[in-house]
């Protein structure tokens, strides 16, 4: 038997590959990450031939007990490199996963295992494959990004009735409770999840059965694969399922959105945490220091929050590049669209490992929160909306404020150092009652809507959080 033919398509070829070239264009070094849902999937498809009548009852039995005992295999980066390994001339010769299976299945039941390509296609099952790691990634980035939910609202809980300046164009805006600030990103990282469960509900469907382009050769009942594999129905079209890679591009780009979440979170920390803002105390454990300057701590976690969003900005670019151009249905160049996947996910679920700890680690520094949310004039939307309450037009009572606030500023002192024959000289609606409408609490709570940072609202909005999360 010559080299060339142990391959899948051997029989047309006369000519050795290239060796640069065999070596150049072999998946195996990273398609490896499939091997457990090719074993899945391969059971559902001798299910599906079984029921066929391409294997007998017994050839059937074979065949999958085949497939679960070479299952136990553990692969790894580090073992696919080890010579001593078992499996490892299988994997040295393997051109894709697809074949490594074959190879393996080959050893443990002999030729039987070659009637497990009947009536499928390599093209159908690298889609089927794709499909079925992103949907198991799906389910354990989910939960990642809950347990970082349920890390915000232990913090958020914890922060009680701590202040903090909120900001618009970076300026300081008006108070807000810390608990509000963290459900910010609560709220987003919820967003993130059910566009998650979007991209998995949209992906279930199995295209097994799809041939390699134009549909199965065998009468194949696809239910069979589809019910096996968990998915809600077969693929429609044939020449769409072995093509389709939206799932792998709207799964990239849920993940790039998370990651520009988690870096928006990570720049704010960064800032708050230095010695320009004091607002917080970045942790030692995920801190590290300068090998020049021995006072240094170094926000190396935050910092690297905001670059690993850019890897998962650039896998969903990837795919957008790879796919925009091809006609149907399988091209090769859909290879180049399973790294970008795996480093995706692989770079969310190492964040999500470390950002729920971080995340309850931080401490806060109240005073100098509170300090900063009370100067700056925050409360004048407070003082304004104190006007309307008097029966001034807004617009009126926005100017009144300003003026206000002018003065305070030429004298160097905030709205409630003012006195009232001061304020009286911009408006006669200034009352001794104005005073009290425009303390840090009341400048709070005035903010009392849904979803507004008025204390009991943030009460009712965190209880609500916590419970969304922790069915």
């Amino acid at each position: 038997m010559t080299e060339q033919s142990t391959k899948m398509w051997s029989g047309r070829f006369r000519e050795p590959l290239n060796p640069h070239f065999e070596a150049w264009q072999r998946s195996f070094p990273f398609d490896w990450r499939l091997f457990q849902v090719e074993i899945f999937a391969s059971i559902a498809h001798a299910r599906a031939i079984s029921a066929a009548g391409v294997l007998t009852p017994e050839e059937s039995a074979r065949m999958i007990a085949g497939l679960e005992s070479i299952s136990k295999i553990e692969l790894s980066e580090r073992e696919l490199l080890n010579p001593n390994a078992p499996f490892a001339a299988n994997a040295a010769a393997a051109e894709d996963v697809h074949h490594f299976v074959e190879l393996e299945l080959t050893h443990a039941i002999g030729d039987l295992a070659l009637k497990l390509h009947t009536g499928r296609s390599r093209n159908e099952q690298i889609a089927t494959n794709m499909r079925l790691y992103v949907s198991d990634a799906i389910h354990v980035a989910s939960e990642g990004i809950r347990n970082w939910c349920l890390a915000l609202i232990d913090l958020a809980e914890r922060s009680g009735p701590a202040v903090m300046p909120s900001y618009t164009h970076l300026q300081r805006a008006e108070p807000v409770l810390v608990a509000h600030w963290l459900l910010a990103y609560v709220a987003m990282a919820e967003r993130d999840l059910s566009r998650l469960s979007d991209c998995r509900a949209r992906l279930s469907q199995s295209p097994l059965g799809s041939g390699a382009v134009a549909g199965a050769t065998l009468a194949l009942d696809r239910r069979i694969a589809n019910q096996a594999l968990g998915f809600t129905a077969p693929t429609p079209n044939s020449m769409d399922a072995t093509s389709d890679r939206d799932f792998a591009l709207e799964y990239t780009q849920v993940l790039s959105i998370f990651g520009l979440h988690l870096s928006r979170f990570a720049e704010e920390l960064t800032l708050y945490s230095t010695a320009e803002f004091g607002f917080l105390d970045l942790p030692e454990a995920f801190s590290t220091g300068s090998s020049a300057m021995p006072q240094k701590k170094n926000p190396d976690f935050t910092e690297l929050l905001r670059g690993k969003s850019a890897r998962l900005v650039g896998a969903a670019t990837t795919l957008s590049v790879l796919i925009k151009g091809l006609p149907l249905a399988y091209n090769k160049d859909l290879q180049e669209g399973q790294e970008p996947v795996f480093d995706a996910t692989e770079t969310v679920l190492g964040i999500l490992h470390i950002l729920p700890d971080f995340t309850r680690s931080l401490k806060f520094r109240p005073e100098v929160m509170k300090t900063a949310a009370q100067n700056g004039y925050l409360n004048a939307m407070a003082a304004a909306t104190y006007l309307t309450g008097k029966g001034v037009p807004f617009r009126k009572a926005h100017e009144k404020i300003g003026h206000a606030v002018r003065h305070g500023l030429e004298t160097g002192r905030e709205l409630n150092a003012l006195t009232l024959e001061e304020l009286r000289a911009f408006g006669e609606e200034f009352e001794p009652d104005f005073f009290e409408a425009i303390t840090l609490e009341a400048t709070l709570d005035c903010h009392d809507v849904l979803g507004g940072t008025a204390r009991h609202q943030v009460q009712s909005a965190l209880a609500a959080a916590k419970s969304r999360h922790t069915r």
